[in-house]
């Protein structure tokens, strides 16, 4: 049977080895599952120059600030009018910080939008690339239409949002970059 000595000395023993324990468990065997963001982060990359051609909002509005960007058709189906009323909701619910926000839809055909349709997201500055400019910004994307993507103040392309996505957890994410901001 162990003595006293020995029960404090085994004891010391696993309080010292304790975190050296449990540090290797969590390094190799523990893996995270929660994010911060709810966007998928994209490796930044700067737009070719002739995206933000074309449309009706000269370009230099649209430097320094924070862009929702979406691409469709001047057609505009009914989730291409869902993705433009996000764009216009998730500006909204930023209060204050709303004019850091800049909404561009990126009309990837030749047909033209419903008068109606321009009226109601007023502020949304329509651009209208070349398809081949579409393709440099785009190059890997399957379907470009079923996503909003994020641009950066500094003009890099860095996050998109899945097809149907949670409007509350983009207007979170954007929150939260236009707190930690200093750049736009």
């Amino acid at each position: 049977m162990l003595d006293r000595g020995r029960i404090k000395l085994l004891l010391i023993a696993l309080i010292c080895a304790a975190p050296t324990v449990a540090a290797y468990l969590v390094y190799y065997f523990w893996q995270p599952q929660a994010r911060v963001n709810y966007g998928e982060l994209i490796e930044p990359r700067p737009l070719p120059e002739g995206i933000l051609g074309g449309g009706q909002t000269p370009i230099s509005e649209l430097k320094g600030k924070w862009v929702m960007m979406t691409v469709d058709s001047g057609a505009c189906d009914a989730y291409c009018r869902e993705k433009l009323y996000t764009l216009r909701q998730v500006r909204l619910t930023q209060g204050r910080e709303m004019a850091r926000i800049a909404r561009v839809w990126l009309i990837d055909d030749n047909r033209q939008p419903e008068t109606a349709l321009l009226a109601d997201y007023d502020g949304t500055t329509r651009l209208h690339p070349s398809s081949r400019v579409l393709q440099q910004a785009f190059p890997a994307e399957a379907s470009r239409r079923d996503h909003i993507y994020l641009i950066d103040p500094l003009g890099n392309l860095m996050m998109r949002y899945p097809k149907n996505a949670d409007p509350g957890k983009i207007v979170k994410d954007l929150a939260r970059l236009l707190k930690v901001s200093r750049i736009g």
